[in-house]
């Protein structure tokens, strides 16, 4: 997994606003953007520079706002990270990437397909959650701690979620391993396994401390962002998409990546039997490959 070496930056937003951005991999190769879970940041867990020389892919990824060193957005939705994701884009001085989202930044990513068609070439999710208008039941097959977490999200009084959360996210920063210790026990067979490779284990750790050290606040505002109005949706995207789910996910269930993949226009729909939420860390390298192959006569 990842080198801790990455070129770092801060980038201006239009609107005033800063955001935290790692870039690693060639200069020249194909720009993808990593799109972090809920709650996550840059440095959650993604494949080593050699990984991306040899697939000729320049990995960016970016703390979303009111994570790790990004300025908070309040009240912000889901449609909005592709405004950010732009501003990084243009300050990079790219005009055209793919985009991957991993658990709550799937949702983000499609924002870019719908957001930024001109600019993207391919998005791909990975156990990414479905819009709240979806229907299917949202909750079901999904751990209690899920249901508790996004279910307040739907109160009219957000003050239980802000306090759970403000609870979490002060422990999760004392302690960023306790983060994780309270996940894997809800956690079925095939994501313990994944997990039990300490690498990953050190990079997840990470991310957490640094997704919450500025606060609780990235992490409220996504899942606030992710029950709600997303401000887009998915049935306008005409870029293609991937979406790929592990079968026994029961953070993400397997029923929000069906709907996705029956909702968004031509989706590929990659169900994996046998894996879960957390072997979405191991499937990137391969989900790079294809948000990169480009014709050969294309203009980047």
């Amino acid at each position: 997994m990842h080198d801790r070496d990455q070129a770092v930056r801060e980038v201006k937003t239009p609107d005033g606003r800063i955001l935290t951005v790692s870039v690693v991999g060639p200069e020249h190769g194909w720009p993808v953007f990593l799109l972090h879970g809920t709650p996550g940041s840059r440095t959650g867990p993604q494949p080593r520079a050699t990984v991306l020389y040899r697939r000729g892919v320049r990995l960016i990824s970016y703390d979303r706002p009111g994570y790790g060193g990004s300025t908070r957005y309040p009240d912000r939705r889901i449609v909005h990270a592709a405004a950010d994701v732009a501003a990084i884009a243009d300050d990079l001085r790219i005009s055209r990437f793919s985009v991957v989202g991993r658990s709550g930044g799937g949702p983000h990513a499609l924002a870019c397909a719908v957001m930024l068609p001109h600019r993207i070439h391919r998005v791909a999710t990975l156990c990414s959650m479905a819009p709240n208008y979806a229907d299917i039941d949202w909750y079901s097959g999904m751990t209690e701690e899920n249901v508790a977490e996004f279910s307040k999200a739907s109160d009219a009084d957000e003050s239980a979620l802000n306090g759970r959360l403000l609870w979490r996210a002060l422990r999760t920063a004392a302690d960023p391993r306790s983060l994780l210790d309270h996940l894997l026990p809800q956690m079925v067979t095939a994501d313990q396994m994944v997990l039990s490779d300490a690498p990953i284990q050190v990079l997840l750790v990470d991310a957490y401390g640094e997704a919450v050290r500025s606060g609780p606040f990235g992490w409220i505002d996504d899942v606030l962002a992710l029950r709600g109005d997303w401000g887009f949706r998915v049935e306008d995207i005409t870029v293609p998409v991937r979406v790929w789910h592990g079968a026994d996910d029961n953070f993400s269930p397997v029923s929000h990546a069906r709907w996705l993949a029956s909702h968004i226009p031509g989706a590929l729909f990659d169900l994996h039997p046998e894996q879960a939420h957390f072997s979405a860390i191991e499937v990137l390298p391969d989900m790079l490959t294809w948000l990169s192959t480009m014709p050969a006569n294309a203009l980047r």
